[in-house]
């Protein structure tokens, strides 16, 4: 155990985090999302909801400054009616950490999964909110941090 960090974030998780340089994108996924079918590297964290985790998260890992939408969220499907609740959430944590107010992009369905194959890694969540499914970019962490 480290003195600092929430035991939300496995040793696992901790490195990835680590090893993860500028613009790399790591993607929070839902209970619902196939993340060993399209993982890179797959983290578990079965039992733990989204947004604890990246509230956790962000306490470390600071978003891509450079990029007017550091994270994205997976778009609705057209015609379906499921409501998203979960992306004020988000919003209100990323806010809290960044002072970003809007810092999302909304993918569509399919594109958001090529992405997250292209992650450097998937955390596979227990989260049982429909859509979601969020990807974080990494930014630079300053002499001064």
């Amino acid at each position: 155990m480290l003195k600092g960090i929430s035991k939300l974030i496995s040793p696992e998780l901790l490195k990835v985090l680590s090893e993860m340089g500028h613009s790399d994108e790591i993607v929070f996924a839902d209970g619902n999302f196939p993340g060993a079918s399209h993982a890179a590297r797959l983290i578990r964290a079965d039992g733990h909801h989204i947004p604890e985790l990246l509230d956790a998260v962000l306490r470390l890992f600071p978003l891509d400054q450079y990029v007017e939408k550091p994270a994205a969220l997976m778009q609705v499907v057209p015609g379906d009616t499921v409501q998203t609740p979960i992306w004020d959430d988000y919003r209100a944590i990323i806010a809290r950490h960044t002072g970003l107010a809007e810092p999302f992009e909304v993918v569509e369905r399919f594109a958001f999964y090529e992405r997250a194959k292209k992650a450097y890694a998937i955390v596979a969540t227990g989260e049982g909110a429909l859509y979601a499914n969020l990807i974080l970019k990494k930014g630079v962490i300053a002499d001064s941090e």
